[in-house]
């Protein structure tokens, strides 16, 4: 007899369509909207996302927006700041990231195994975080040297070691982010977010910006300064919130919501976390690698990268980032619905089993191919020079900017369809998951890497280069992702993917997913 979720349950009477006659429908469609915009659902998480990936990416904009008008020169430094983050990505993507296949699991596991994952994975990713952090505030030079133009390099150093602290504070957010959004708790991810953006704001204004307090001169050191409370009073937000959210939920009569750090937690998380940071460091170590020739091209065109993924990687992807993450959620809850409606270790899934799976990243796929198509029409005609100009300063950095962004750009249609595919080998096997990143990275990524590497390029036509490594990357990783995706939705078909078997809803040692 297949076992049945508990919670898969047909539509509770409360998003049932309401009778429209009499005096009451007006409040019954009001219902109905906040049932469909609820965070526990698609569109709700997406809204939630929205709000938590924009306010960060508006900071991040403001910020050399100010950093410009004190000097111009340092707009480059405060790329250290992304910099650093690209590192703590390898941490914030290890166990963050299995988040969506162990604690994303509402079909086969308890609400007490899925928090007690969730304390176990914050825990642990805040030590690694504190390790790394301490090593970087003793020895800032190795970041410096790799990120910072020989120029600005020695003025650097207290930026770099203030900024390091980002190691730590982001750890602690990556986790709880990951994990309460797996949870259907989009809401904390927005407390950090928003609490972060307010606090930012609030003292750039006072002390940074032209409408500052006082007469004293600012300097990059007191915008770092600010970044490091703010980061601190948010990780501490969203704790708290995390903390509230645990005292509200009550198992049994029993069991007084006492959730633990464990060993046998930290194993079930250990091994898809394993593909998961595999992937983080191999993909992060070839970028870090090409932007350090980057760098080495000289101040203009560090900046000019730096203000290009400002653009990019700021307001303009939040949509797409927001999608992605309803896409893990989201396939990540209906794989645990196939998994629990399963007996046999080598199921075979219908077509219609397999359109549920995928349905939450077809939904993505069609907004993020729509808003990317229009994105591209619309700044392509209007151009970005103006605005890379008010973030850097600079009318050369702008002109360079704007190069960029007429080879590159167009290659982002691709990458915003295959950041959905991705994500749903992410959600439901980070062991094919890994497969796909080898694919774009030892393939194309790091013979480039290697190319640049041993060939001194011209400056004139070095950009030419870097476009096609970038550019090219973008749709070599459409086309990989997309041949792997397909493999294992075949092999899922066939029967060939192994589902280890899912636990009773009370006990917290949880088999590991799949295969």
């Amino acid at each position: 007899m297949e076992r049945q979720a508990t919670s898969a349950k047909g539509p509770s009477a409360s998003t049932q369509i309401p009778d429209a006659s009499g005096s009451g429908s007006l409040v019954g469609y009001f219902r109905l909207a906040r049932g469909h915009l609820s965070r526990q659902t698609y569109w709700g998480s997406f809204i939630f996302n929205i709000g938590a990936f924009v306010l960060p990416a508006l900071y991040s904009t403001l910020s050399k927006l100010w950093v410009a008008e004190i000097d111009s020169s340092q707009v480059v430094t405060t790329d250290v700041y992304t910099y650093i983050g690209v590192i703590v990505e390898v941490l914030n993507e290890g166990f963050p990231r299995s988040a969506w296949l162990l604690i994303g699991d509402n079909a086969t596991r308890s609400m007490r195994s899925r928090l007690d994952l969730t304390c176990t994975m914050i825990a642990a990713t805040a030590v690694q975080g504190f390790v790394v952090m301490v090593i970087f505030l003793i020895h800032p030079q190795s970041l410096a040297s790799a990120f910072v133009p020989a120029k600005v390099r020695q003025s650097s150093m207290t930026y770099i070691r203030l900024s390091s602290v980002q190691f730590f504070t982001s750890a602690v957010e990556a986790a709880l982010s990951s994990s309460t959004r797996a949870l259907d708790n989009p809401d904390v991810p927005l407390v950090i977010s928003s609490s972060k953006f307010m606090i930012n704001i609030l003292l750039d204004l006072l002390i940074i910006s032209r409408f500052r307090v006082g007469h004293s001169t600012p300097t990059v050191i007191h915008q770092a300064i600010i970044r490091l409370a703010c980061d601190c009073l948010s990780a501490l937000a969203g704790l708290s919130n995390f903390v509230l959210i645990i005292a509200r939920r009550k198992i049994d009569a029993s069991d007084r919501c006492h959730f633990y750090v464990s060993i046998s937690a930290l194993k079930i998380l250990l091994r898809p976390s394993i593909y998961t940071f595999m992937e983080s460091a191999i993909r992060n170590a070839i970028y870090l690698w090409i932007v350090h020739e980057i760098v080495q091209l000289g101040e203009t065109y560090a900046t000019a990268w730096g203000v290009f993924n400002t653009i990019r990687w700021g307001l303009i992807m939040v949509p797409v980032q927001a999608l992605e993450t309803s896409t893990l959620a989201f396939v990540g809850h209906n794989w645990a619905f196939f998994r629990a409606s399963k007996e046999a270790q080598y199921p075979k899934a219908s077509r219609k089993e397999v359109l549920g799976i995928l349905r939450p990243a077809l939904m993505s796929c069609l907004v993020g191919l729509v808003y990317e198509v229009v994105l591209f029409a619309s700044l392509s005609v209007q151009g970005v020079q103006s605005f890379a100009y008010y973030l850097s300063g600079s009318r050369t950095v702008a002109k360079t900017t704007q190069e960029m962004w007429k080879v590159v750009d167009w290659t982002y249609i691709f990458y915003g369809l295959s950041y959905q595919l991705a994500a749903v080998l992410l959600a439901t096997s980070p062991r094919w998951y890994l497969y796909q990143a080898l694919g774009s990275n030892i393939f194309w990524m790091l013979p480039w890497a290697i190319f640049i590497t041993k060939i001194s390029l011209p400056q004139s036509s070095s950009w030419t280069y870097y476009a096609i490594i970038f550019g090219g990357a973008n749709v070599f990783d459409f086309f990989d992702v997309s041949l792997i995706t397909m493999a294992w939705l075949y092999r899922l078909v066939k029967g060939k993917v192994k589902i280890t078997p899912a636990a009773s809803s009370g006990d917290p040692e949880v088999g590991q997913g799949n295969e």
